[in-house]
This record gives C-alpha cells, structure tokens and sequence, in this order.
C-alpha cells in the first residue's frame, strides 16, 4: 500500500506539465538537495514560486514509503502542474520539517537571483499532514511571509494526539486561530468523505474560527471527496478544485 501511494499522482491532465524544466538535487543546506520546477521556456528571474510543504522527517518517511516526499508522485504532479501554470514549484528533502521549511524559506529568499525566483513573491501549498508545518509559517511570530498558502484536506490546529500517532511534525502545538496572523490569503479544500481520525472536526472548527476572525479565507468543500481526493477521486469536482487551486496562487502571488 505504501508504494502504491507513492506512484499515485494527480488525476487531473493538464497541457505543458511534460515540457516542465527540472533542476534535480539542487543544494539547498548540508546534506539536503531540493528540485525545482519551471515553466517551459523560462530563461530569466522573477518567477513567482511555490514550495510544496513536507511535514513529515524524511529518513522515516523513505523508510515507510520508499522515497522522499519530495520524490513522490503527488508532489511531482501537483509541482509540474503549477509550473506549467507559469509559478517555479519547489519540492525539498527534510531532516527536521518544522526547523527546515524556515530554513528552506530564509534560503529562498537569499539565493532568489540563481534560482530564478522572486523573493517576493513565494506562496506554499501543504495537504493531510504536512499542513500543521505550513501553518506554522504563518504565526504573528514567523519571520515569514508567504504570499498565499493552500491547505488540502489536512490537519491544522489542536491535533496534538494525531500528530503523536501518524509521526507529523506539529510546530503549531498549542497555539490558536488567534496566533495566526492576517497578512497571508489562505485556500482550504475539505474532503466531505474524509474518514481519517478526527480531521474534518478539526478542520472545521479551524475554518469555522478563521471565519470569525474574517481571515483572509477561501474556502472549498468536496462533498463526496475522499482523504487526497485529488488522487483518488477522478471527477469533474476534483479537476475544477484543482484549476481553482491553480487560478488562486497565480491571481494572489
């Protein structure tokens, strides 16, 4: 079964994801190499960017799944989607997801001119449990800004016990809504058939409570979706939150 999620990539297709560029095992700190996605054609700086957030550590996750995150077939998917989009996509190894995504994020922004990216313009996309990591960049005390961030079907705050259980990191442990900051536009997508432990609730009340704080919040339900529908679920209701997710960044980054 773990192999098997591991090939699986998005089922949605979309023109120009083969004439991606890819840049392989780029270093980005000692020991950790990430690959970048750009659009076909693309010669010169100031692409916006988009980093797909790993929030699970990397040795433990080969050892169960087979590769990296950044390896896997829904992270090379949805990368070359949004490349072909026009957005650079950045897929990374990991020792300590929730230290490594700031270090990742200060280094992008360092090394912006070589890697062909705008410093400024940087969104994040995370799903299931790798979102806990991605909310942490963007805490009132994050030294980060991303631009936008989009959250699939995942676990966000007070999930503590599933944190424990699936082995994610949870940099946000502890904290609320109210520790989020307003400055970043978020994109949500639920699974309505989600039947993981307690994600919905969580989820839920996380939307229900950004909602209160009048966040900036998109948000978007796949009623009869399952857990990574954008995998499993071939259908006209999963391409169009995909193209939705697609159009988001690129009208907010």
């Amino acid at each position: 079964m773990p192999e098997e999620i591991s090939k699986r990539t998005v089922v949605c297709p979309a023109p120009g994801v083969d004439e991606v560029i890819v840049r392989r095992d780029v270093p980005w700190t000692s020991g950790l190499t990430m690959d970048v996605y750009y659009p076909a054609g693309a010669k010169s700086g100031n692409l916006p960017a988009i980093v797909i957030v790993g929030g699970y550590p990397d040795p433990g996750f080969e050892k169960f799944v087979g590769c990296k995150f950044k390896d896997m077939g829904s992270t090379t998917s949805w990368a070359r989607l949004f490349a072909a989009s026009g957005v650079a996509a950045i897929a990374y190894a990991n020792r300590d997801p929730a230290a490594d995504i700031h270090r990742l994020m200060s280094h992008l922004r360092q090394n912006a001119a070589s890697l062909q990216i705008d410093a400024t313009r940087i969104a994040i996309w995370a799903s299931s449990g790798n979102v806990p990591v991605a909310l942490s960049l963007l805490l009132h005390d994050s030294k980060e800004q991303p631009k936008c961030a989009v959250l699939c079907y995942g676990y966000t705050l007070d999930v503590a016990e599933e944190a424990a259980k699936f082995h994610f990191a949870n940099p946000c442990a502890g904290k609320s809504i109210e520790d989020l900051a307003d400055r970043t536009a978020i994109f949500v997508a639920r699974a309505g058939r989600d039947e993981t432990p307690r994600l919905n609730e969580t989820l839920d009340r996380f939307v229900l409570q950004a909602i209160q704080r009048n966040l900036p919040l998109t948000f978007v339900n796949h009623p009869t979706g399952p857990h990574a529908f954008d995998l499993f679920d071939d259908s006209r209701t999963t391409c169009d939150i995909v193209n939705q997710i697609l159009d988001f960044v690129r009208r907010r980054i």
